[in-house]
């Protein structure tokens, strides 16, 4: 009987540390999730206390993207740093994409590799470990993301462990969501700051070299961008080169010429609408893959810049890693790329204008020259032209030169003669 009571006793003296130790997790848990609505910090801190409660090899989070067709790893306790927003999987695939899917845990003690929900995946080693915990993470009863934890050796997973990983998984949903929230308002904010700032450039009497520059500085910023980069269509022979990035690299400054209608680039202005590559490096029709590898380019969003209905160049967005650009991101690089357009176009109208001005004025001084040689040499209006034009080629001198010449030298022999009288 005594041993009975001692035992009842121990276990629930066990019970009670569990439970101490559940409600001091997520006492942590809770206070630091709302002293931040940093996401990446606060992922960060829920990856660390999920490997401190159970005492795991590797830990991996994972949340849903924007377009919610796929999960993204954003932060990871062994073995991934390097792979955070580099592996993408998607709903139903593999133990995390069925997890997802179907909103409900899984759990392996042993052989996890031999499931046959399982998917081997070229970047994640996960075939290494024997122990596999899946659970989802829930946000007013919707799934945001998925936890993973894996352990080297079998393991048999406690029912408490277990039910503290949910209640992590479901305490956590909510301050994800309203960390993404803050994200996606400072985004917003980013995004219209932007726009208002290239109005205000494009408005700006700076020359456009200038006004292109900061386009895609701004740009790169407002879209996270690697490199972000603006080419210009040169009519005459057709090629798009580049006349603006960001990139300090000069291999990408270097890069060729582009004619219409080849590479990426080239097909936007061809096809005159935004195209979207997931990984340049493996994209067929991407004439520069090894630049890519290189540089570590991996998406692209390529947005023709309009002036009307004709493409006069293209804006190119690379990331760094994966990236599924929303329709409100195409949208956003549409109108920079049109107001990159119109800055363009207000800067050919005034080469064009000041062209006229120029050319008005030269006719005006041939005019006064040719006068000026009808009146003193007795010649006929053709034959004081062709003066003009044959000494012009002779001295290779402008016909404006030739012309302000003329009225020079006129100037000077009737300020003579009035000497003389």
């Amino acid at each position: 009987m005594e041993f009975k009571r001692r035992q009842s006793l121990a276990q629930l003296e066990q019970a009670l540390r569990e439970k101490t130790r559940e409600v001091d997790v997520l006492h942590r848990i809770s206070e630091s999730i709302t002293n931040t609505l940093d996401l990446e910090a606060v992922l960060k801190h829920i990856v660390e206390v999920v490997v401190e409660v159970t005492k795991a090899d590797a830990c991996l989070l994972y949340l849903l993207s924007d377009s919610r067709d796929e999960l993204i790893l954003r932060a990871s306790k062994n073995p991934h740093p390097k792979l955070i927003g580099r592996i993408t999987i998607g709903l139903g695939e593999g133990i995390t994409g069925w997890v997802a899917r179907e909103r409900t845990r899984v759990v392996i003690p042993s052989n996890a590799s031999d499931d046959p929900r399982f998917k081997f995946f070229h970047n994640l080693p996960e075939d290494r470990y024997q122990a596999f915990v899946s659970v989802p993470i829930m946000a007013k009863k919707e799934v945001v993301g998925v936890i993973n934890v894996q352990h080297k050796r079998p393991r048999r997973y406690r029912p408490d462990e277990l039910a503290l990983l949910s209640t992590i998984a479901n305490q956590v949903g909510g301050a994800i969501e309203n960390a993404r929230l803050y994200e996606q308002m400072k985004r917003k904010a980013l995004q219209l700051e932007t726009l208002s700032q290239v109005s205000e450039t494009v408005a700006s009497n700076r020359l456009i070299e200038d006004v292109l520059q900061l386009i895609v500085t701004m740009t790169a910023q407002m879209m996270n961008s690697k490199i972000c980069s603006i080419m210009l269509l040169d009519e005459p022979t057709g090629e798009l080169r580049i006349v603006a990035t960001q990139s300090l690299s000069e291999a990408y400054r270097r890069k060729p010429n582009l004619k219409i209608g080849q590479s990426i680039s080239g097909r936007a202005v061809q096809e005159r609408r935004p195209i979207i590559v997931p990984d340049v490096t493996k994209e067929q029709d991407y004439m520069y893959p090894d630049m890519a590898r290189k540089e570590g380019l991996c998406s692209l969003l390529s947005v023709p810049m309009m002036i009307r209905d004709k493409a006069v160049g293209v804006i190119n967005s690379y990331t760094s890693v994966p990236h599924s650009f929303t329709a409100e991101e195409v949208k956003l690089m549409q109108a920079i790329a049109n107001q990159a357009a119109i800055a363009i176009e207000h800067t050919t109208l005034l080469e064009k204008s000041f062209e006229m001005q120029e050319a008005l004025a030269v006719r005006k001084l041939l005019e006064r020259a040719k006068g000026y040689l009808m009146r003193s040499k007795k010649l006929s209006e053709e034959e004081a032209f062709r003066l003009i034009q044959r000494q012009s080629m002779d001295l290779r001198k402008s016909m404006r030169e030739i012309a302000e010449a003329i009225l020079l030298a006129g100037e000077i022999e009737e300020r003579a003669e009035r000497q003389k009288m």
